[in-house]
Order: structure tokens, then sequence, then C-alpha cells
């Protein structure tokens, strides 16, 4: 074990931790006002719900070695995690980082139900989302499972944290429906300004993510980090232009989303394309975002931050493009733009699998979760708005507000 390895992913365990709190102000920014402090806390809450339940039976779940399809309880409350060698690392680091990962990806799902979800039932749904479909799928795609056979190549998430958490949010916002006002009034974002500080973390903690993925201080690493910088800045690019082209005019928002889905996109591709590839994939892969954004609002479907067309189609557009772009002069397998059709078949068996499993699980999850705690909270509640409702609280007030009867 090498103490650069060591001390470069403990740099970037920590940056990827520091990625759901800036989930939590991108998010947060684009709710209204009176949702502020909950769209808050339904990105920090997966740190505690998720944090522990990782540490008890999902890291287990995700890498263990009990078969192909499931990791089993070997390692259950950390037993036998500690300091021996594991690829490279400190068994007991290993976990800690691949653990951030976990966190943010439950995290996600909720700018899909925001201003409208029970907190205690998000909260139960969280914690079993993160153990029976981030974990197996985790295991399946990385912990040596039954998708890793075919070499699906996932740098660091674009199946297994964007596709996985986009699809769950399209099931969460179709059984959830819409909120009250939505497609009678305008649900503007109430803080840019959060937007783009939030957007701005996530890029940095993103270089964690990233580079490391590669495990080490190495190549790799070096590869995915300047990938990192510079897919996003592909992708805003285009972004600004298509804004003029449609509306003469570029946005805070936009500009945020922008950072947003090139980061997505570059996530599985990180360490097998070079920088010019990735330019072009953040280009590519920003096209279906930005169309399915615009049109989305028309449709009954309340995503309410969009977090299917940014993390859903963006991973989806970025595993399939690793498979086109993938090169082994950067430490890949060759793509389909070179000549190797199978590694483009892989990526979508990937995907496809990925997606129908999340779908799945996830509804059932949720019917059975309202059979007990009601997932939605009422018209009445939703115009109150859910910080009172919730919490007490309020987030640009001081002191506790009166509890609502």
């Amino acid at each position: 074990m090498n103490p650069s390895d060591m001390a470069w992913i403990l740099i970037c365990s920590a940056l990827v931790l520091l990625m759901t709190p800036g989930l939590a102000f991108f998010y947060g920014g684009l709710a209204r006002k009176k949702n502020m402090l909950n769209t808050l806390m339904m990105s920090f809450s997966s740190l505690g719900v998720v944090g522990v339940l990782w540490c008890v039976v999902g890291y287990s779940i995700a890498f263990g070695s009990a078969n192909g399809f499931w990791g089993g309880f070997e390692y259950a409350f950390l037993k036998g995690v500690d300091l021996s060698n594991q690829d490279g690392l400190p068994h007991l680091l290993f976990m800690a980082f691949q653990g951030t990962f976990a966190i943010i990806t439950a995290a996600l799902i909720s700018g899909a139900v925001i201003e409208r979800m029970s907190f205690r039932a998000y909260l139960i749904f969280i914690g079993l989302w993160s153990l029976v479909v981030y974990a197996p799928v985790c295991h399946w795609v990385w912990g040596s499972g039954w998708l890793e056979a075919y070499n699906i190549l996932d740098f660091a998430g674009g199946t297994v944290v964007h596709v996985n958490a986009g699809v769950a949010a399209f099931v969460a916002a179709l059984v959830l429906k819409p909120r009250k006002d939505y497609g009678r009034q305008a649900l503007l974002p109430h803080n840019i300004p959060f937007v783009l500080l939030g957007a701005g973390l996530l890029w940095f903690g993103w270089f964690g993510f990233n580079g490391g993925s590669a495990l080490a201080a190495n190549e790799s690493a070096v590869l995915a980090f300047v990938n990192t910088l510079f897919a996003p800045a592909g992708t805003i690019l285009i972004w600004i232009i298509l804004d003029f082209y449609k509306f003469g005019r570029a946005t805070g928002v936009g500009l945020a989303t922008a950072i947003v889905v090139g980061l997505v996109a570059i996530t599985p591709a990180a360490g097998f394309i070079s920088p010019i590839n990735a330019i072009l994939l953040g280009v590519i892969a920003a096209i279906p975002s930005y169309f399915l954004i615009l049109k989305r609002p028309k449709t009954a479907l309340d995503d309410s931050l969009d977090v299917v067309a940014a993390h859903g189609i963006g991973g989806l557009s970025g595993a399939l493009l690793t498979g086109v772009f993938a090169e082994a002069l950067w430490g890949g397998e060759v793509g389909l733009l070179f000549g190797n059709s199978d590694q483009f078949i892989a990526q979508v068996i990937g995907v496809v699998v990925t997606i129908i499993y999340s779908a799945i699980v996830t509804y059932a999850l949720l019917k059975l979760i309202n059979l007990v705690f009601p997932l939605r909270m009422s018209d009445k509640e939703q115009s109150i708005g859910m910080d009172t409702v919730l919490h007490h609280e309020a987030a640009y007030s001081e002191g506790v507000v009166g509890i609502v009867t």
C-alpha cells in the first residue's frame, strides 16, 4: 500500500462527501422559498440514514463475495473491514470512499419529489433503496458481480449512480403525482445564487468522485481529473449556444444545470477517453438533456428539479458514449469508434438491466411504504410549505414557526 495513494483517496473521500451539501444547495436554490429548509434536509439526512446503513450491511451487499448477484453478509457491521490491503488501499478507507457514493446517490432522488413528499416516508425510502437497489447494482458492476463479467465500463458511476438514481426519480415522481400547483402557476427557483454555489461545490467535489475512482494517485487519476475539468466546459458552451438560439439569452440556472449534466455524462468515461473526446462527449450529452428539460413542464411528469433529464438521461448518454469513445491508449477497452461494437453492446446491456431493476424495485418500495406511512403531503400542507408543516422552522426567519394544526 502506497502512502501517496492513501493520501489521495482520503482527500477524495472528503471531496465526494462535500458533494452532498453541494447538492443540497443546488436543489435548495431551485425550490420555492417555503420549502428551502426541507429540500436541504432531504440531502443532508442521507449522510446519516444511508451512511449508517452502509456500515451496517450496505457495504457487505455491495462488495461481499457471496455470489454474482449480491455480496451477502460477510462484512455486516464492518466485520473484517480493517487496515488490511483491499485493492491497494486499507480496507477501511476503501469502504469509506465507496460509502460517500452511496450517500449522494440516494440524495439525488430527492430532487424529483421535493415540495410534496412526507419527510418520514422519504427517510424510510432512501434507507431501504440504498440497500435493495443501490447496493446490488453496485455489486453487479463494481463488486465482481455478474455485469462486471460483461466488461461493463463505468469508471465512477454513470450507470451505478446516475442512471440508477434517475430511474428511481422518474418512478417516484410518477407515484407521488404532481405538486398541487404544477401546471397552474410558475414554480420558480427562489435563490439562483445558491443554485450556482451548489453547482460549483458539486464540480469541486466531482474531482474526487472521478479522480478518486482510479483508487490510486496514478495516471488514470490524472486523466479522470482532467476530463472532469473539460467535459463540463463543453457542455456549458453548447448549453449557452442553445439558450441563445432558443431564447436569445443565457441564464444562471441553465449554466448551473449544464455543469451538472456535463459532470454526470463524463463520470462513466472519465478514465477511459481522451480529453478532446471528453469535450465532445460533454457537447453531445447536453443535447438530449437540454431538450427534455424544455419539454418536461408540458407533460404530466412533475420531476421537480429535472433529476431524470440531468442525471438519468445524462448518465445514460455518458454510459453509451463510453462504449463509443473508449480507447485502449487511455487505459480503457476499445470502443465503437475504434472498431469494437461489443463494448457498445455491453454498455447497452448494463444500462437496460439497471433501468429495469431500479424501476421495478423502486415502485414496489414506494407502494409498500405508502401502506404504512402516506408518501404525499396534502394540498393544504403543500400550500403552507414543507418547512413549516414538517419541521416547524423556516429557512429565512428566526426561531421556531408556530405549529400548524
